[in-house]
């Protein structure tokens, strides 16, 4: 049932207004997670994650002529 516009907003408006505040509230947990991100980046869990995976990467490249899988029977 619609209802006249003089009772509030008409419902185009309220979607408009709804997508940006979503849009607005994308931003700002966009931001959040970056400067997350930049203090854990700074932070001494932050290098020893980031060297893990470096000696992860560099320890998982097959090695020329070694299976990847070694089955073993018995």
């Amino acid at each position: 049932m619609p209802f006249c516009s003089c009772f509030g907003p008409s419902k185009a408006e309220r979607r408009e207004a709804d997508r940006r505040e979503a849009e607005e509230a994308r931003a700002r947990a966009a931001e959040a997670a970056q400067k997350r991100q930049e203090q854990f980046d700074k932070s001494a869990a932050g290098r020893a994650a980031r060297a893990q995976i470096a000696a992860t990467k560099k320890s998982s490249e097959p090695s020329k002529g070694e299976p990847v899988l070694k089955w073993q029977m018995g």
